[in-house]
């Protein structure tokens, strides 16, 4: 986990290239800056700046993609610099999903040895991992991918030293004090615990990806067989989950 800045960090806005700006809130994982960044994503939203293309929000920092040929960048940074970077607001509510996951086995590898890692017994990880309710902070690396806050610290675990250079597409993990989601088959570091037959991306299904920043995810588990049967249904494109009636 990343260190507390010695002074205050003060936001800034970022020319990236000729066709996006970056504006940074802050410089740690925090839910209270994910929460100005994501704020700040819908009140830019509502201005309907023409010729902005796309907003792409992480954890700390929101990037603004332009049409440099629709809209002048200085025009953009001015527009920019004129919003309260330091009090955005407060973002709009988001959604609760119930991700099921098998556990352990071929469905989570490292399940025993980040057991064996904390001390614990297989079950203790499950429930640890299970009982909490995560942030999502931020979706990408690949389309889908689904960057969690709030693990539970007793689960915190270094990423592999070498990484593996496939895992499988629904793979739930955690890395140092992430937790994660993966879409897509795809290189990874951090360590399996289980896997979900929910495809948080799905090109040929409307919308095409499920969760979004700043929802919540509660995870429960599911056996082999429960598994295989919503793979099924998820392969003829089902999302199988919904988010719970607010």
């Amino acid at each position: 986990m990343s260190e507390p800045p010695s002074e205050p960090f003060r936001p800034r806005i970022v020319p990236v290239g000729d066709s996006a700006v970056l504006i940074e809130l802050g410089e740690t994982i925090d839910p209270l800056i994910n929460a100005a960044v994501l704020a700040l994503d819908a009140q830019i939203r509502t201005l309907e700046l023409e010729g902005v293309i796309e907003l792409v929000p992480t954890y700390r920092s929101l990037l603004v993609h332009y049409d440099p040929e629709r809209l002048d960048g200085r025009v953009l940074l001015a527009r920019l610099s004129k919003l309260d970077l330091e009090h955005p607001g407060t973002p709009p509510d988001g959604r609760l999903w119930t991700v099921p996951v098998a556990y352990g086995g071929v469905f989570g590898i490292d399940l025993e040895a980040v057991a064996r890692r904390h001390g614990l017994r297989a079950e203790e990880v499950v429930q640890l991992h299970t009982a909490p309710t995560y942030r999502v902070y931020m979706v990408g690396f690949v389309p889908g991918f689904t960057y969690l806050g709030g693990l539970d610290p007793r689960l915190y675990t270094p990423r592999l030293d070498d990484p593996r250079p496939r895992t499988p597409a629904g793979s739930v993990s955690i890395g140092g004090i992430q937790a994660g989601i993966a879409s897509l088959e795809i290189p990874s570091g951090w360590h399996l615990l289980g896997r979900t037959p929910v495809r948080t991306f799905d090109p040929e299904r409307r919308p095409p990806l499920l969760l979004e920043p700043g929802d919540r995810v509660r995870f429960v588990p599911i056996d082999p067989a429960t598994f295989d049967e919503l793979d099924r249904r998820a392969a003829a494109h089902d999302p199988l989950i919904a988010p719970e009636p607010a």
